[in-house]
Order: structure tokens, then sequence, then C-alpha cells
């Protein structure tokens, strides 16, 4: 009898331990400290830091106008200065020619002199005056002559000086310049450089900013509708609030197949989960996890029939999510557990626009699956990329749903 008794203890103990491992006590999702003010806070980092990058982006595109405006501005300097370096470098071989001409003419003026001095012509037209104001006035002609000769020559010896020097001083303004718009270039290329990283680092920041905000307002809405507006407050404990069944782990949510595309960028636009062929359309697609389903979308142009399951899974909230989904079969606010089945793969005839039906971004049967952490709604870029139970490679292939 003593045998008998202890033999059924032992079964009701052995019992008790499965049902605790299979169905976890609550306890354990009231064990995250998480308050709805934490994500109050967290949603204004993330947006102060948005706030920052978007403003540095701001003050990079500024800086860059700047040093485009100078730039052109040295340009049209350097145009000028080529210019007038052309116009100096013509009067310079304008001046050249009327030296020479003046040259010639002088030689002339001054052979003729000769001549006349050696056939005594000079002293007979410096004497043939008639009176003393006329002999002044043939004297004062020929020496006009030769001074005026003399001197503009001068004056253009000394423009071609001008010239030449300004020359000088036209080729190294260039320089200068030429010099100036290499350094705005160079500094636009690193203020370019700054903006790539800015760019990057704000889709990342963008995605997290929504996705921050949307725990906070979802989170705070569903303690709202559970424990009244009255009782909420930034010390309101997510555990008091929310029904977010526990779950153990996770599981495929397909019972074989083979990854057909990696999480990553692709046709220049991001890929935020696993593509998982190797089904036809209508093939069972379950939960990976339990949870709550927080929102379902019906024929998406780019998506089909979507679903998003809110859980809790070992000590951490996630999201998992299902596109190109032939059908769904749950509806937002039901739990689900690891073995319901929450639609039907689709992407394929009955779906893909490539055979006349609405989803525009699939060409073949399969289920687009991924994981975000915290609780989400709506497509998102930041992913795990890493999911449980899937090798990260093109052709992984698996059989049964248990990880």
């Amino acid at each position: 009898m003593m045998k008998k008794i202890l033999d059924v203890s032992i079964r009701t103990i052995l019992l008790l331990m499965i049902i605790i491992n299979i169905f976890p006590p609550a306890e354990v999702f009231a064990a995250s400290g998480t308050t709805l003010g934490d994500l109050r806070r967290e949603y204004e980092k993330l947006l102060a830091e948005k706030q920052a990058n978007d403003s540095a982006i701001e003050n990079a595109q500024n800086e860059i106008a700047e040093r485009e405006a100078a730039i052109n501005k040295a340009n049209a300097e350097i145009s000028q200065a080529e210019d007038d370096y052309d116009e100096a470098e013509a009067a310079i071989v304008e001046s050249n020619e009327n030296i020479e001409s003046l040259t010639g003419e002088a030689e002339k003026v001054l052979l003729y002199m000769q001549q006349m001095q050696g056939q005594n012509a000079y002293v007979e037209y410096v004497s043939g005056a008639s009176s003393m104001t006329e002999l002044i006035m043939r004297v004062e002609a020929v020496s006009q002559i030769s001074g005026y000769i003399q001197k503009t020559t001068k004056n253009l010896e000394e423009e071609i000086k001008r010239n030449e020097e300004l020359k000088v001083e036209l080729t190294e303004k260039q320089e200068k310049l030429e010099q100036q718009v290499a350094s705005y270039q160079a500094t636009i290329a690193e203020y370019y450089d700054d903006i790539d990283e800015y760019d990057s680092y704000a889709q990342k920041i963008d995605d997290r900013v929504e996705q921050a905000k949307e725990d906070y307002e979802s989170n705070r809405k569903i303690c709202i509708q559970n424990l009244g507006e009255d009782n909420v407050n930034d010390n309101t404990l997510l555990s008091s609030c929310s029904s977010v069944p526990v779950s153990g782990g996770w599981s495929r949510p397909l019972q074989s197949g083979v990854i057909t595309s990696l999480i990553g960028s692709r046709w220049g636009r991001y890929h935020n989960a696993l593509d998982l062929g190797g089904n036809a359309e209508g093939t069972p697609v379950y939960a990976a996890a339990a949870g709550t389903v927080v929102a379902t979308y019906y024929r998406q142009p780019c998506g089909g029939n979507e679903v998003f399951i809110y859980s809790y899974v070992n000590g951490e909230y996630y999201t998992h999510f299902y596109y190109h989904l032939l059908s769904y079969t749950v509806s937002v606010g039901d739990t689900v557990d690891q073995n319901t089945v929450i639609g039907y793969v689709g992407g394929g005839r009955q779906t893909s626009s490539a055979y006349g039906g609405y989803d525009t971004c699939t060409t073949g049967a399969h289920l687009h699956y991924g994981i975000t952490e915290g609780r989400r709604t709506s497509h998102t870029t930041n992913v795990l990329t890493s999911i449980p139970g899937f090798s990260n490679y093109v052709g992984f292939r698996w059989s049964g749903r248990v990880i």
C-alpha cells in the first residue's frame, strides 16, 4: 500500500513539473520592471538623438551651400582674371606695335633732319622765316616732333611694364583662387561624407523613434483599457496591465521549407525578414511563439495579407510578423499559442501580380517572416538579423517546427 502511495506521489510530482515547464507561472512575466515612464523616456531620448542628427544634416547642407556659393564666386573671379590677363597681353602687343611704328617714324624724321642739315635745308628752313615769330615757330615745330616721339615711346614702354606686372598679379590671383576652389571642394566632399553618415544613422534612428513612440502609445492604451485612465501614470508597470501570454521559446512557423532570401539590402531597399520557400500556396502557417495578435492587414499592395503578433519570450518583448499570406485566420486581440494556425502561405499564382493578383512584391509562393524587439504594428527595418531556428544562408533547409 505504501509503495502504491509513493508511486502516485512521484507521478503527481512529475506531472506538476511537466505542467510548470509547459505553462510558466505568471510571475515570470511580472519580473519585468519596465514602466510606462521607461518607455516614454526612451522615446524622448531617441527623439532628441533624431533631432540632433537632423540638425547636423541641416548644418552640413548649409555649409555645403556656402562653399558652393564661394566656389561659384571664385570661378567667376578666375574667369574675370583670365579675361583681364588676355586684355593685358593684347595691350602689350598693341603697345609694342605702336613703339615699333613710332621708332620707324622717328628714324624717318632723324634721317630727314640729317639730310636737311647736310644740305643746309634745315638752316634754310629756319632762316627762311619772315619774322622772329615764324623763326621760333619753325624751330619749335622741329623740336616738338622729336619730343613727341620720345615721350610717346616712353609712355608706351611704361604701359608695357604695367601690363607685364598686371599679368604677374593676375596669374598669382588665379593660382590663389584655384587653391581656394580646391579647398572648398575638399571641404564639400567631407560634408557630403558626413551627410552620408548622418543619413545612414537617420534611417536607423527614424525607425527606432517611430517604434519607441508606438511602444509607448500602444502600451499606454492597453494599460488605460485594463486599469482605467485614472490608475495609469509613468510608474505603471507594463506587467500590471498587459495581457500578453508568456512563451518559453520559439518554434519555426512552417513544418519544412528552404530559405530563399536573407535579411538585408535588396533591390534598392531593406528586406526586413527571411523569405521561406519550398511550400505550395495554402500550406498552414503557425505562430512561432505564444502571444497576442496586435495587427492584421488585408491585401496590401506590397506584402499581401499580413499578421503581427506581440509576444513575451525568454523575458523580452518581441513582435513577429508574417507577410504574403494567402489568407489569415486570426483577428486583432486574439491570443495564440505555437500550435495556432494563423494563416496560409500565399505569394504564388493566387496572389502575385505577376499572375494577375494584388501583391506586387512577390513572384512565387513563400512566407516573409521576421522578428523585431518591442511592440510593432507596421513595417520596420529595426529587426533581428538572426532568427531563432534558422541558419543565415540561402538554401538552408529544415524539417520540423521544434528548434
